[in-house]
């Protein structure tokens, strides 16, 4: 087995004098050595930084920890390091240190939301399951910041086994997602009685893994790990590309390997400032992934946790983004750009504004290439009246196993047989006045 690339065979050499070049496709031996403290970043890239900065990016670590990949780290151009996107997405800013009067420790509101430990229940049907707070590398945009080198975080057999009861307990619940951490740093026994544990509840419909794996450490894809998934169909895996660079013949080794396995495949990137804040680059992103059998899912406005302000762009250029790729590419390749609402509001999606006007029998649209358009509304649409009688339903439903979710939200206004017309905060200063 040869050595990737001439950078990884010198990084290798420094890092390990006796090292085999084989050991570096061994991701273990990676995790070994990930490199946690500036010095050994200076010293693996061949780079010197002042020393006033030196010591203050040792203070952000003392903060936020560093933990990067060798395998990443050698993607870094060290020619021009600081603008490039896989160093400022790897390598601590003293940015981090900065918090913003807006910034939160846990912004999406997981924690409250979590009937039980490390289980966040938001939507009607799913769940966040994090199975391991630990990482392969720290994201210097993670949004779980609060939890990384946290070791007394870390779920124990004790307390999955709770996330499992509460999930046997919830029938409504069909997908399970797998996070963490990255569950993929688990072994290979702990992760298949993991996953053993969840597909063998009845009402369990589909398990989604959510991994990094593929991208700061691609040898951890192996046959071993291959065969364990497989048992587990339908599985899902969504991985986080943010840059085209990422995308190297390593990565797309492990992609292949998953899809091979009928694993479907899903990406996530966040919009991060100075990364991948161009149309041209996302689009880029979004071309490659096809070509390795990995759908473009989410796009995400970069969450209001501490540390992360010098990543967030404007909301406008995200729509930016999505609309020099509406029309002008497949609809494959175009991701939901979506904000994580604070609170833990959940994931709201937001798109260019494409409806001008309607009336009552016609829609007013507007096109990519700024034509206008109309589409004209049926002249009579007569709805039927639902009871939610759904058994004696006219309609072809003949739904088996689950039955429907109570609505709630939007969606329970629109229900006709709903009383309510509103949804009123409760603390309005209105209805206080009322009360």
């Amino acid at each position: 087995m040869k050595i990737f690339n001439k950078r990884q065979k010198t990084i290798t050499g420094k890092i390990d004098d006796d090292a085999a070049s084989t050991q570096w496709k061994n991701w273990k031996w990676q995790l070994k050595h990930s490199v946690k403290d500036i010095k050994t970043f200076e010293k693996l890239l061949d780079v010197a930084l002042p020393e006033k900065e030196e010591k203050k990016l040792k203070d952000t670590i003392t903060k936020f920890p560093m933990s990067v990949t060798p395998y990443y780290l050698s993607l870094i151009d060290r020619e021009n390091y600081k603008e490039d996107p896989v160093y400022l997405q790897a390598v601590p800013s003293p940015s981090e240190l900065v918090i913003g009067k807006y910034d939160m420790a846990d912004p999406l509101a997981e924690d409250k939301d979590s009937p039980v430990p490390h289980l966040t229940h938001r939507y009607p049907d799913r769940v966040l399951f994090n199975i391991s707070n630990t990482c392969s590398m720290y994201c210097r945009h993670c949004t779980r910041k609060r939890k990384v080198g946290d070791v007394e975080s870390i779920p124990n057999k004790k307390e999955i086994l709770k996330g499992v009861k509460y999930i046997k307990k919830h029938p409504e619940i069909r997908d399970v997602l797998l996070s963490g951490g990255d569950p993929l740093m688990l072994s290979n026994n702990y992760l298949d009685w993991v996953l053993s544990e969840v597909s063998a509840i009845p009402h369990v419909e589909m398990i989604r893994i959510g991994s990094r794996m593929p991208v700061v450490l691609p040898y951890r894809i192996t046959e071993d790990l291959i065969e364990l998934l497989k048992k587990y169909q339908p599985l899902y895996l969504n991985t986080h590309f943010n840059h085209p660079r990422e995308i190297t013949a390593s990565s797309k080794k492990a992609l292949k390997m998953l899809a091979d396995a009928g694993i479907i495949l899903g990406n996530q990137s966040v919009l991060l400032a100075g990364v991948n804040d161009c149309p041209r680059i996302i689009k880029s992103l979004s071309h490659k992934l096809l070509q390795n059998r990995v759908r473009p899912y989410y796009l995400y406005q970069c969450d209001l946790t501490e540390g992360l302000a010098h990543f967030r762009t404007p909301v406008s250029k995200g729509i930016e983004i999505i609309e020099s790729m509406i029309g002008h590419t497949s609809g494959l390749a175009v991701p939901t750009y979506v904000i994580d609402a604070p609170g833990g509001g959940g994931k709201i999606p937001i798109m260019p504004n494409y409806i001008i006007s309607w009336s009552t029998n016609k829609v007013i649209l507007r096109n990519y290439e700024g034509i206008i358009t109309s589409y004209k509304e049926p002249d009579s649409y007569e709805g039927f009246f639902c009871d939610r009688d759904c058994e004696n339903c006219h309609l072809q439903l003949k739904l088996e196993g689950k039955e429907e979710l109570s609505s709630v939200g939007i969606v329970k206004i629109l229900e006709s047989q709903d009383e309510g017309i509103s949804l009123v905060p409760e603390d309005t200063e209105r209805m206080t006045k009322r009360d």
